[in-house]
């Protein structure tokens, strides 16, 4: 029996048309597609009426699959000669155990190919008009991962400052010990920050404020996952220019 191909397809931040051309099309040829919670609706709609959708969903502590079983799963429908479109929110290899499930693929014999998606970070920005790097800002972007074991002894020294942004993924419930953790290592309370809950979608938010108040932001919003916390002097930016326009308007 031929074995079947599996595909790792970066969704993107989650409108459909911000899909790549190449995942749209995947989408819409699959019989086989597991995807992530963060795949929306109306991306899962362009698929087949016969296609089998698998939902492998992920939430802190609670996991629908485990991803030892999410590997196997992909293995599996392949090694019975089925292609697979694996669909994971943003871009496979940025935080998406993308490459964890291509190396259980390439074990096993089975093709694997990878397509990419906008990531969460890029996503998010681009919808909340915060350039990453800015000549006058930032030339570094550093992404890590605020929900992980041993955040505290993690080194995160020089990812944040004068010229720096810090993007954080999955940092939601860990928002004082990230302050508290940037603080320590000599991040100045006052730096600014920005909260980017629902990125690219119709009920996104942006919150801004300084680094010292970052848990109480999260805390008085309600902020819920999926969201990003950005770390930076870009996140003024915008603001300042909006501020600006409106100054310029009024004259």
């Amino acid at each position: 029996m031929q074995i079947g191909t599996i595909y790792l397809v970066g969704a993107g931040p989650g409108p459909a048309d911000l899909l790549t051309l190449r995942a749209a099309r995947l989408i819409e040829a699959a019989r086989v597609i597991v995807h992530d919670g963060l795949v929306g609706p109306d991306i899962l709609g362009l698929a087949r009426a016969d296609a089998r959708l698998i939902p492998v969903a992920k939430r802190r502590a609670r996991h629908t699959m485990a991803q030892d079983d999410i590997n196997a799963l992909l293995v599996d429908e392949a090694l019975a000669g089925r292609d697979v479109v694996r669909l994971k929110g943003g871009d496979p290899f940025i935080f998406g155990r993308g490459g964890e499930e291509a190396e259980a693929a390439r074990a096993a014999g089975v093709p694997v190919e990878i397509i990419p998606g906008i990531s969460a970070a890029n996503g998010a920005a681009a919808a909340s008009g915060i350039a990453l790097t800015h000549r006058d800002a930032s030339s570094i972007v550093s992404f890590v991962a605020g929900q992980c074991k041993g955040l505290s002894e993690q080194d995160w020294s020089g990812l944040a400052g004068a010229g720096r942004t810090l993007v954080i993924y999955m940092g939601v419930s860990t928002a004082p010990q990230i302050a508290e953790k940037l603080m320590g290592d000599g991040l100045a309370p006052d730096m600014p920050i920005a909260v980017i809950e629902n990125a690219a979608r119709p009920e996104m938010r942006v919150l801004r404020g300084l680094l010292a108040g970052l848990p109480q932001l999260v805390a008085r919003e309600a902020v819920k996952s999926p969201a990003l916390i950005v770390i930076g002097e870009v996140t003024a930016r915008e603001n300042a220019a909006v501020a600006a326009l409106a100054k310029e308007a009024a004259q």
